[in-house]
């Protein structure tokens, strides 16, 4: 892994609870800081991740779009 050095500006409240934090730790600030960016990174990269949908229909989804690929999206409250 590849360490970036950079600037970081933040509430002076909220770097003193996780300099507290990081105390109680026994470790860093830039760890603990390092392991927030970490995570908030790996949510962003799970959230950015395709999503594919499963549908079951009684003629097959594949026939019913083709039969009316011009037609507007329905929401299943719609129906």
């Amino acid at each position: 892994m590849t360490v970036r050095r950079t600037t970081l500006a933040a509430d002076r409240d909220d770097l003193a609870l996780l300099e507290e934090a990081a105390r109680r730790r026994g470790v860093s600030l830039a760890r603990v800081l390092r392991e927030l960016v970490a995570r908030e990174a790996e949510e962003l990269r799970t959230a950015q991740r395709p999503r594919f949908g499963v549908a079951r229909t009684s003629h097959g989804a594949a026939q019913i779009a083709a039969a009316d690929e011009d037609a507007p999206i329905r929401s299943r409250a719609g129906t």
